[in-house]
């Protein structure tokens, strides 16, 4: 296995990943830094895939208290209170940077203010953004500006597999990574990894994400033992596009479209979400919106693709056009025409609130390793709201950059070895699947897992579902080693597929297990067996870590370090 040092080693090269690289660089420019990419340095992620936008606070009419309060009560009131300040407050100070040292363009007012649009859960119309394309504007700057620092190393297409602790005091000593292109795998020491690899919501039949995220970050964080916290916590898009037989199928059409006055309407032709917020209808939020698309599809008044009809057209072709023109282009690669015709859409499994416990500068509990963006858990509580995604990447990521640099610089230097046996037991379990003959196909495992999640674990759960879904992930999670491989090692997709899969299952079961945990609907987690928000007894956060016989659980109450939110809550109706 070859071996390469480095000072800070980042996983991920998104928003969260990008932004750690410059501000870690500019605490110290001496730093040595490598940024691997399981895709392409700027061409992968979720961060470029936002349309929407990015919500900060810059009009003198809105209030940091205000954004805070919308991102509590969106989040179900369970949001770690100072996570979700910290992203609020420096939020303006990240916009700034963007624009004025990156190099972003965003759209502005006639006179010459950023322009800020309104989206669903907000209470102030605060969303930055570039037409309807503003990820692509970001990653490109980040990106380019990456390049001009001598001190950051890039690697594309390599991924990570484990994490690296050293069994004599515990910190995080580096990562086992794997060179998609060679096969080749790569002990990396170094003195603090950040981990910001994305979320694992490709463990459902439709899903939004690039199609490299699987979770892994998440996974390399169980087995090194780290604490997670609401991961029953799957947001789902309202308007993800349905494309029969197509990779675009679950791609996201932006919350703009309902912003700006889109209709959501049924195969009968009615705008259904009278019956579910009357008072918000479209611009209700995304948990409220897509779980209001299932009843109407589990109703039978589903469309023939099994969705339901997004309508813009009556706002005008050539505005549409103007406003929308990315997802246009996106609707008439399946042959539809957004700007004049209504267009299938369905719920899409979008974005994961839960994942690792940090602090607001990103650390965890085992030191030298620090988590970003959507592997981190805590800041959207219950539901994200929609804008506050690469504002949370921007935030963190940078948060984390700073983090890492000083503890590199204050770490005790001392040479820290990586045992030979540590690194054999990973590159067994790696390679197993090339001994497995009569092994299964990893993409025939993958599609139940994926049925299996949308089914039972999806947009609405109740215990049965969620126990027959736990017995299932316990057969996968067998059969998932034992899966077969054909071929060489260079750029096999059998192959990361496998490695894929047992991510996944992995994550797979925390969700499941937090789910059924939770007895009370929250946020994104609905469950029809407890359908109300239950104050009285879930006003807590549930805690999840890796144990000696398997997940230990633990049910804290939410610590309302900021604001006291009690009065806020709604309560149980009396029996």
């Amino acid at each position: 296995m070859r071996a390469y040092d480095c000072d800070l080693l980042i996983l991920g090269s998104g928003g969260a990943g990008l932004f750690a690289a410059h501000h870690a660089s500019d605490v110290n420019p001496n730093l040595r830094i490598l940024l691997a990419a399981k895709g392409l340095v700027g061409k992968s992620g979720c961060t470029r895939m936002v349309q929407g936008g990015y919500n900060v606070v810059l009009h003198p009419d809105d209030s940091l208290e205000r954004h805070f309060m919308d991102t509590l009560k969106g989040g179900g009131y369970i949001n770690n209170q100072e996570l979700a300040w910290t992203l609020v407050s420096d939020a303006p100070k990240r916009i700034l940077e963007l624009e004025k040292k990156m190099g972003c363009f965003f759209d502005r007012n006639p006179d010459g203010t950023i322009h800020q649009k309104p989206f669903a859960g907000q209470s102030f119309d605060r969303t930055v953004h570039r037409g309807d394309l503003t990820g692509i504007e970001i990653i490109s700057r980040l990106r380019d500006q990456l390049y001009a620092r001598e001190n950051v190393t890039t690697w594309d297409e390599v991924r990570g597999i484990d994490l690296l602790i050293d069994p004599d005091d515990g910190c995080c000593m580096g990562a086992v990574l794997l060179d998609i292109r060679s096969g080749e795998l790569i002990a990396v020491r170094a003195t603090a990894v950040i981990v910001c690899t994305g979320g694992p919501a490709t463990m459902y039949k439709i899903a939004a994400p690039s199609l490299e995220k699987a979770g892994d970050g998440l996974a390399m964080c169980y087995r090194a033992g780290t604490r997670f916290v609401d991961m029953e916590m799957m947001q789902f898009h309202p308007t993800g596009l349905l494309a029969k037989n197509s990779r675009l199928n679950g791609a996201v059409l932006e919350e703009g479209l309902r912003g700006a006055g889109g209709h959501l309407l049924n195969a009968r032709g009615e705008r259904f979400m009278e019956r579910y917020d009357p008072v918000n209808m479209e611009r209700s939020t995304r948990d409220r919106v897509a779980r209001a698309e299932f009843m109407e599809i589990m109703a039978g008044r589903g469309t023939e693709l099994g969705g339901v009809y997004i309508d813009v057209s009556h706002l005008g072709r050539d505005k549409v056009l103007k406003m929308f023109p990315g997802m246009v282009d996106r609707c008439r690669d399946v042959g539809r025409d957004l700007s004049q015709e209504p267009v299938e859409v369905s719920p899409t499994a979008h974005f994961h609130m839960g994942g690792v416990v940090i602090d607001k500068d990103c650390a965890t509990d085992i030191p030298g390793l620090y988590v970003a963006g959507e592997d981190a858990g805590g800041v959207h509580g219950a539901n994200r709201l929609g804008g506050n995604g690469v504002a949370d990447s921007t935030v963190f990521g940078a948060r984390a950059g700073e983090a890492a640099a000083r503890y590199v610089a204050e770490a005790k230097a001392r040479p820290r070895v990586v045992r030979t046996e540590v690194l054999k037991e990973i590159e067994q379990r790696v390679l197993q699947p090339f001994d497995n003959p009569d092994g299964e196909n990893p993409f025939q495992v993958r599609k139940e897992l994926n049925e299996l999640m949308w089914e039972k674990v999806g947009l609405v759960r109740d215990a049965e579902g969620l126990e027959a879904a736990l017995a299932k992930l316990e057969e996968l999670d067998v059969r998932s080693r034992s899966l077969k491989v054909k071929g060489g090692r260079a750029f096999n997709p059998a192959w990361q597929e496998s490695l894929n899969l047992r991510n996944l299952i992995l994550v797979a079961r925390m969700v499941a297990t937090a789910a059924l945990t939770r007895r009370e609907s929250r946020g994104s987690h609905y469950r029809t067996d407890y359908p109300l928000t239950n104050n009285d007894e879930w006003f807590a956060n549930i805690f999840l870590q890796a144990g000696d016989s398997g997940l230990r659980i633990s049910v804290e109450p939410v610590r309302q370090t900021r604001v006291d939110v009690t009065d806020l809550l709604p309560k149980m109706p009396n029996p």
